[in-house]
């Protein structure tokens, strides 16, 4: 469930490289961070993140040839507590020996002005795919004041259903509604 936050955060970074008509961007895996939250028992909320992302993204904010494809390594998931992530990692929720990578593929990108955009696209996790819509703000393209390359920057959000992605353990108990959040740089070149 975790991994499915951090997948669709990765999607949302992607999206929101508008600055740049055309150009192709490679997400910075130091710079990027996708995250979930999740209910745990009812009592508190759970945060999680993924630590190994990649992924391009195509910005065009003045034409239709924009997408986003995002890979993250669905082991990498992180939520502090070992025994925790080693549970994550098992066929109960992400089974990542069968399933090693989440991965999202844009189908639109539509920009609602220069610092926010939807991107519309395909989330798979657990080896199913099921389309999600994030929501992407805070928009921000130039150079990095310290290597002068051109970058783009942006955080995304989305809302899933674990179960929706047959990751149906500990219902209703471990909440099924995920946030996943995402907060991504990426560099042209």
């Amino acid at each position: 469930m975790k991994l499915h936050t951090l997948f669709a955060a990765l999607v949302v970074t992607a999206v929101s490289l508008p600055a740049f008509a055309a150009d192709t961007m490679k997400i910075d895996p130091n710079h990027t961070y996708p995250n979930f939250t999740i209910n745990h028992l009812g009592f508190s909320t759970m945060h999680g993140r993924f630590g190994s992302t990649s992924g391009t993204i195509v910005m065009d904010q003045k034409g239709n040839t924009s997408s986003v494809e995002v890979k993250i390594v669905a082991a990498s998931i992180d939520t502090g507590f070992q025994k925790r992530d080693d549970h994550l990692r098992s066929p109960d929720f992400l089974n990542v020996k069968e399933f090693p990578e989440i991965t999202y593929k844009s189908t639109k990108v539509v920009f609602k002005d220069t610092a926010t955009a939807t991107v519309e696209g395909n989330l798979t996790m657990a080896g199913v795919s099921k389309p999600v819509t994030l929501q992407v703000n805070n928009i921000k393209c130039g150079p990095n004041p310290f290597d002068k390359k051109e970058t783009c920057g942006f955080n995304g959000s989305a809302k899933i259903k674990r179960s929706d992605w047959g990751v149906k353990y500990g219902l209703p108990a471990v909440g099924d509604d995920m946030e996943i959040m995402l907060e991504v740089e990426a560099i042209k070149g």
